[in-house]
């Protein structure tokens, strides 16, 4: 359920002409933020998925009863940032096209939960063929282009 609210938020950066990747964060069974990769968008440097899903949540007093769902790994930024607010609980959409951090996460203690669904799985294989200029930009890899 919370894992199709956070393709949801995917599906809705994608269309906005952004990267696939979406994240809600979930307290006692309701989101209390959403949102979705938003560095073409907003020409950010750091608004990735849980990033913006973190921002819009507002600011909480504690984050230790929340769990964020994300579609993709997060990255070293990302899951800095969860280690930091100590939120206990990722479950990850998928990790197969990108591994992200989880070993990181788990190192101080959050549960780390990769489902590698098959649809999230295609959604951003094909967004990493079909745009790998942006999708470099968005882990900071080299793509030939200055």
């Amino acid at each position: 359920m919370f894992m199709n609210e956070a393709k949801a938020e995917a599906l809705k950066g994608l269309s906005e002409g952004g990267i696939p990747i979406g994240s809600v964060l979930v307290r006692n069974g309701v989101i209390i933020g959403r949102g979705h990769n938003q560095r073409v968008q907003q020409g950010s440097a750091i608004l990735h998925g849980e990033m913006d899903c973190l921002m819009n949540a507002g600011r909480q007093r504690s984050y230790r009863d929340t769990a964020i769902y994300s579609t993709l790994s997060p990255c070293m930024m990302c899951s800095g940032t969860i280690v930091q607010f100590k939120i206990p609980r990722v479950i990850v959409g998928e990790a197969h096209n990108f591994p992200g951090a989880p070993d990181f996460m788990r190192s101080h203690g959050i549960e780390v939960v990769v489902l590698n669904d098959p649809s999230l799985v295609t959604m951003m294989g094909e967004f990493i063929r079909s745009r790998p200029e942006l999708w470099n930009e968005d882990i900071a890899e080299e793509s030939g282009v200055s």
